[in-house]
Order: structure tokens, then sequence, then C-alpha cells
């Protein structure tokens, strides 16, 4: 019954069909599925096979556009029901799609698992100048920062935002992780980040162990 709902989670997305990926969420939260899981292993999966169909030029930018609607819409529905971890950790998070980019499907999804993982979230959104993720980080005295990108023309922002921290002083005050379609672990390496993550799974395990990790070095020192 689970693995039924959840497929039915993907093709809704797939087949652009709200209706039926409303339907779905709530049946998901009927038969117990955890919110979590609904999201990740059913509409992000749907999302993933709707990049597949845009790369091989069987879907085209009206039906991304739809088909984020539809697991937007979807996700408001289960967003209410992520459980936090009850391990909470008491680290603030940045998080934001770089200068010049709009596409902020997976940064939305990090940005939920992040807040079921105790983090104190704050969305700047898309297309965020350099200076503003800098600037925000500062004032509220974050402990990460997370940067997204889909485009290859937009990526070297996040090389932006690590040079403009360390012009200030203050590189070594945040943990700076990235992600996106056209980076990689060497792009991470290349730029100065502290890590690149693929998912958001693996985004809210990498920022939990680096916060406990540096937490823990404060300790000894």
């Amino acid at each position: 019954m689970s693995a039924e709902i959840l497929n039915k989670l993907a093709e809704s997305v797939v087949n652009l069909d709200e209706n039926g990926a409303l339907s779905a969420a709530h049946d998901a939260l009927k038969a117990g599925i955890p919110a979590q899981v609904a999201i990740m292993d059913g509409l992000c999966k749907g999302m993933r096979i709707v990049g597949d169909k845009y790369e091989k030029k069987e879907y085209f930018i009206p039906e991304v556009l739809m088909a984020s609607n539809v697991m937007n819409k979807a996700i408001d529905v289960l967003k209410p029901h992520v459980k936090v971890d009850k391990d909470s950790i008491s680290a603030k998070v940045v998080i934001g799609v770089v200068e010049g980019d709009i596409h902020e499907i997976g940064k939305n999804i990090v940005a939920i698992m992040l807040e079921a993982g105790g983090f104190e979230v704050h969305d700047l959104g898309r297309n965020v100048p350099c200076e503003k993720f800098v600037d925000y980080a500062i004032e509220i005295d974050a402990d990460i920062i997370v940067m997204s990108t889909m485009m290859t023309t937009t990526m070297y922002n996040m090389k932006k935002v690590i040079d403009l921290l360390k012009e200030r002083g203050v590189r070594d005050r945040f943990i700076v992780m990235i992600g996106g379609g056209p980076v990689s672990h060497a792009f991470a390496k290349e730029i100065g980040a502290d890590a690149y993550t693929e998912n958001a799974n693996e985004a809210l395990k990498v920022a939990k162990e680096l916060y406990k990790k540096r937490m823990g070095n404060k300790v000894k020192k």
C-alpha cells in the first residue's frame, strides 16, 4: 500500500496532475507514511523523472514549471506533518539560491529537511545577491551558509560569497555547504566550500556532522 501511494505521488508530479498529487499526499498521511518519506521517495522521485525528461527534450520549461507547482502544492499538505528531530541542534542556517538563478525546488526541499532536523532555517529565497548571504549570516550570527544553483552560468557566484567572507575576515565563522546540478565535490574543493551534497537527506546528515565536529573542536580549545 505504501509503495502504491509513493508511486502515485511520483506519477502525479510526472503527469502534471495536481489533484492526483493532493489526493496522494492525503492518502500518505492517512496511511501513516512519514511526511519526509512521502516528500523524498514520492514527490522528489517524480521530480527527478521530470528532470530526466527535460534532459531528453521530452519535457520543456512549461512542463517543468507545472510539475514544480504540483510538487509544491503537495508539499504544502505534507510539510506541517514533518516531524522535527528530538535530538534538536541549536544551529542557525542561512540558505538560498545564488544570484542569477531562480531554480529553487531543490533548495526548498533541503530547507524542509534541515528544519525537520532541528536547525533554525532562514530561507533567503532565490536570486540572492552575494552580499546578502554574507550580510545576513553575520547579522543573525549564523552557523551554516547553504547555497544552491542549477546553472553553470551562476555557480561561480558561490565562490564570490566565500571570497566576500574572506575579505571581511569572517570565513572561519561559518560552515559553507553547496549543492545543485552543475556543482560537485571537486568544485566545492576548488572554491573553498566545506562540503557539497547531492540531495536533501545527505545535506541534513552532513550539516549535522560538520556542526557537531565544529562544536567539539570549540570544546577542546
